[in-house]
Order: C-alpha cells, then structure tokens, then sequence
C-alpha cells in the first residue's frame, strides 16, 4: 500500500510539473502575442502618421497641379476667344483612387469641354496641357515639342491669335515648337516656315 501510494505521488507530482511547466510555457506565450500586439499597434500608429503626412503632401502636390496646369491653359484660351474659358482641374476620389477631372468653366457654369466651340477649345486645352506636362518633367526632356494639326478644329478666324500665343509660350519658356500643319495662319508668328510640296512622288521643301 505504501508503495502504490509513494507511485501515486510521484505520477501525481509529476502531472503538477507537467501542468505547470505548460502553464508557465502559455503564459510566456501570451506575454510575447501581447508584446508583438503592443508593437504591431505602435507601427499601425506609426503607418496611420506616415499615411496622413503623405495625404498631407499629396493634396499640396494636388493643388499646386491643379494651379499650374489650370493657369497656363487658360492663359492659352484667353489668348484666342474673346470670352475665353477658364480651364480647371480637380483631383477627385473615387473608388478608393485619386482621379483627375478637368472641365471648362464660363460665367461661372460648367460647360462640358466636347461641346465647347467645335472643338477648337479642346484644341487650345490640349496645346496647354502638353506644354504644362513637359513643364513639370523632372527632370525636363529636350525643349522641343513636335505637334501634328495642333489646331485642326479651331476656327481660321482664330488661327491668328493662337499662332501668337504658341510664339508667345515658346519665348516665354524656352520651348522649341515643331509644327505641321496645312494652315498657313497658323504660321504666320513662326520664325522659321518650310513648305512641302509633292511633285512627281517626290517631297519637295523650300
């Protein structure tokens, strides 16, 4: 009987160790998940900092594009229409994702760009837009810009004006223009004209 007992003791002593060399294992188990929990809160906060700090600067970045972009092309449409457009460009969110709108704006209404003036508007906008894209090039590309019947669908009656707001720009930013066009208007502010004729299969340029 003593010895069954003095067994039972041990088997029982040696469940106790078991047990509590488990326990002691869980519970250094649940001290480091809290840890880890306390360091993956600290770099969540840290996340949600550095996310707010680059919103912060992504909506400065916005509105200093929207400015720039907005005011070099509507300084191009105030050159050629006599009630020009003012351009706009607003940074929007959807779906999660930062889309850029761009409308014309006159009398303070909002005119859809397709429908404004035949399409020449759109002509003068993309001109601009062009040049305010290469403008913010970091770094820049070569200063010359090639443009095929950049003012297809302006009026001739307009061609004049735009051809002095391309020389205008061109002197005011550095910028060599290219331009083929069939308008001879809208070369009239040019510094240098080559004509291109085709005789007998052949181009010839004088």
């Amino acid at each position: 009987m003593k010895n069954n007992s003095k067994m039972d003791t041990t088997q029982l002593r040696r469940k106790f160790d078991q047990q509590r060399g488990r326990q002691l294992t869980i519970e250094s188990e649940i001290e480091q998940a809290t840890a880890r929990i306390r360091d993956c809160k600290r770099e969540f906060r840290r996340h949600e900092q550095a996310r707010e700090v680059v919103k912060e600067v992504g909506l400065k970045t916005q509105n200093q594009l929207s400015f720039h972009i907005g005011d070099i092309a509507s300084l191009a449409l105030e050159a050629v229409f006599e009630e020009p457009y003012e351009l706009k460009v607003e940074f929007v969110e959807r779906r999660n994702k930062t889309e850029c709108d761009i409308y014309f704006l006159r009398d303070g209404e909002r005119v859809n760009p397709t429908d404004a003036s035949g399409g020449g508007a759109m002509d003068v906008a993309a001109f601009a837009l062009r040049v305010a894209s290469w403008s913010m090039t970091t770094p820049r590309s070569r200063n010359t810009l090639i443009l095929d019947e950049p003012m297809r669908f302006l009026d001739k009656d307009r061609q004049y004006q735009a051809s002095k707001m391309i020389k205008e720009i061109s002197d005011r930013l550095g910028v060599q223009f290219i331009i083929i066009t069939h308008e001879a208007t809208l070369t009239e502010a040019a510094d240098k004209v080559f004509q291109v004729q085709i005789r007998n299969g052949k181009s010839n340029v004088s």
